[in-house]
């Protein structure tokens, strides 16, 4: 691993105001489905939904990514109207409590990632597909003019662990991420941060190996989103479960910070903010 840190002139524009990524910003998980991989990630009424909020930003979470559908190996379909009725109930009581809070939805369809942003002022859009699974993606985020999260993925959340050949893993995201962040370029996308996909139709030794290559995504020239809290990498290599997946999961956010992650995506938001702390001291003391 080449520990070589943050990029520190990295910003994102987030409903008008530029944030530096530099300390690296972290991302509070909210889930709005009944099946998300860990339990303690799921919210389903107004009350669970507002203690998640507010635990988010009480605990120095810059930005609240919620979701509908989940993207665990094996996940159901959601119909693109049950997706929507359970984010616009949580959505609205999201903005009761915080009208001005920075809000990332997790959505690879279009008119829903519209929908939010006209409606209730998302900042961000999260595609797990990068595009994929909706033409029409691509379009929309460059005409709502919001960042836009380009996550590597082959497949479907259903289908993608029968997508985990590569001839050279770090290669092939690299050229695919080159591919697809320059017709996001060309359609005008001002601000795309880059997410390797840890544990989607990857496998665990692959896994790993972009963990330790992380760094080389830095030559893009984009922000880079780390998401690895409880997954099955940890987990399934200590042969434990979600539950226990804390401890490995700060051991990964160390390791991703240091091979030049810029967002961490999680579900312990107090954690994950003193890990930024202590890497960000570690590497700016003179």
């Amino acid at each position: 691993m080449n520990v070589s840190g943050n990029d520190s002139a990295f910003t994102v524009n987030l409903n008008g105001d530029i944030i530096s990524l530099s300390p690296p910003l972290v991302m509070g998980i909210l889930n709005v489905t009944p099946d998300s991989f860990y339990a303690g990630s799921r919210c389903n009424d107004d009350t669970a939904v507002t203690l998640r909020a507010r635990e988010i930003v009480e605990q120095g979470g810059t930005v609240i990514d919620i979701g509908a559908y989940s993207s665990r190996p094996q996940a159901d379909d959601v119909p693109e109207e049950e997706e929507w009725s359970r984010l616009a109930w949580a959505l609205a009581a999201i903005r009761r409590l915080y009208p001005d809070v920075y809000i990332s939805v997790d959505t690879f369809r279009a008119k829903i990632a519209r929908r939010c942003v006209e409606e209730f002022g998302v900042s961000m859009i999260n595609d797990i597909s990068g595009g994929t699974l909706d033409d029409k993606m691509f379009e929309t985020v460059a005409d709502l003019k919001v960042p836009y999260v380009l996550m590597h993925m082959r497949g479907t959340p259903r289908t993608m662990q029968e997508y985990t050949h590569y001839d050279n893993i770090i290669a092939d995201m690299l050229l695919y991420f080159a591919q697809r962040s320059d017709m996001l370029r060309q359609m005008g996308v001002n601000d795309i941060i880059i997410d390797p996909g840890f544990g989607f139709s990857k496998t665990l030794d692959d896994n790993y190996l972009l963990m330790r290559g992380l760094s080389e995504f830095k030559s893009l020239g984009f922000p880079i989103l780390a998401g690895v809290s409880r997954k099955s990498m940890i987990y399934k290599l200590l042969g434990t479960s979600p539950d226990e997946s804390l401890n490995g999961t700060t051991v990964l956010n160390t390791l991703a910070l240091l091979g030049g992650a810029n967002i961490l995506r999680v579900h312990d938001v107090k954690e994950a903010v003193e890990t930024v702390k202590i890497v960000t001291k570690t590497l700016t003391t003179q």
